[in-house]
């Protein structure tokens, strides 16, 4: 793992310090943000080098918080602690470092991916993009498919944040549909943003068991496009339980970013993007940065196929 400074940082919430991982570009010229976020049941302190190398490459500015650590309890998941949180990293940012406020990025993957999602459609003013992997929109949604998947982990963690069963109780639900992207979608309209998912995510995929059904991103997705562009509830359906694009979708252009992980179907509409891939619960760290890396606010998006990088799938930690 990639050693970088950990600092504490002031969070406006509640008045406390929080900790994060951080690596200051270099030289006086300002120089692009990014902010990774912890997986699910991670912390400030995961393996991050990925990033971090990226970011020691090219001379961009970095930090991983940890907004409020592991989904376990209400303060974390989505909570109006962590939108504060990550928002505070970015000032801390532009305070220690010298920042280009046109080139400021997010990217996360997973329970990451599921914050990169709600950051975009609570915070959209900070972001020039948007990465997330692998993401889930819905929590009271994801709490039914890990419970029918007979899943004891996440849907535990869910009756634990949300204080019940957000099947039952009407209370609990209330509060999951707080704490999900899905809710407050139609702000996410003005950033750009960028989601991606492994085909077989939610089923077993060489040894391992996904957790986050495709529907998640597709949910997502339709939440941004243009009615015409939505894929439908029938083919949503199709892709998640079947792990196969219908064939009336055609065969989608290759993309060198994705090396190995053939895309296997791709959409864009208005200011999102949806990519499937083969694969299962993973990120393409490189992938995600070099889209990134394209976008800037005093240009116009870029949609075009990226160029090779080291596009090797990482599975997602718990």
């Amino acid at each position: 793992m990639e050693n970088i400074p950990t600092i504490d940082y002031h969070c406006s919430f509640d008045r406390s310090m929080q900790k994060a991982k951080c690596l200051i570009a270099g030289g006086d010229t300002p120089r692009p943000l990014l902010v990774a976020l912890h997986t699910w049941g991670g912390t400030y302190e995961q393996d991050c080098s990925r990033c971090v190398r990226y970011c020691r490459d090219n001379n961009w500015n970095f930090i991983f918080p940890s907004f409020r650590g592991p989904n376990r309890n209400p303060a974390s998941c989505g909570s109006d602690a962590v939108v504060a949180d990550i928002a505070d990293a970015v000032t801390y940012m532009k305070h220690a470092s010298c920042v280009d406020n046109d080139r400021i990025y997010l990217l996360g993957g997973s329970g990451g991916g599921h914050v990169a999602l709600l950051m975009a459609a609570r915070r959209p003013d900070l972001w020039t993009a948007v990465s997330a992997w692998c993401a889930i929109s819905d929590v009271a949604a994801w709490y039914d498919q890990g419970v029918e998947r007979g899943r004891s982990d996440y849907p535990g963690h869910i009756l634990k944040i949300c204080g019940g069963d957000p099947s039952r109780d009407p209370q609990a639900r209330a509060d999951a549909l707080r704490r999900s992207p899905l809710t407050y979608m139609g702000g996410a309209s003005r950033v750009l943003l960028d989601i991606s998912t492994g085909i077989h995510d939610g089923h077993c995929f060489n040894g391992r068991t996904g957790s986050v059904p495709v529907s998640q991103s597709i949910n997502a997705f339709n939440a941004l496009a243009a009615p015409a562009d939505r894929i439908s509830p029938e083919d949503a359906a199709y892709i998640t339980n079947e792990q196969k694009i219908p064939e009336k979708s055609g065969v989608p252009e290759t993309d060198p970013a994705f090396g190995k992980n053939q895309v296997l179907f791709r959409r864009q509409s208005n200011l999102a993007r949806i990519t499937i891939f083969e694969g299962g619960h993973d990120i393409l760290f490189d992938t995600g940065m070099e889209w990134l890396a394209r976008q800037d606010r005093r240009k116009a998006p870029d949609w075009s196929k990226g160029r090779p990088v080291c596009a090797d799938a990482s599975e997602l930690a718990r």
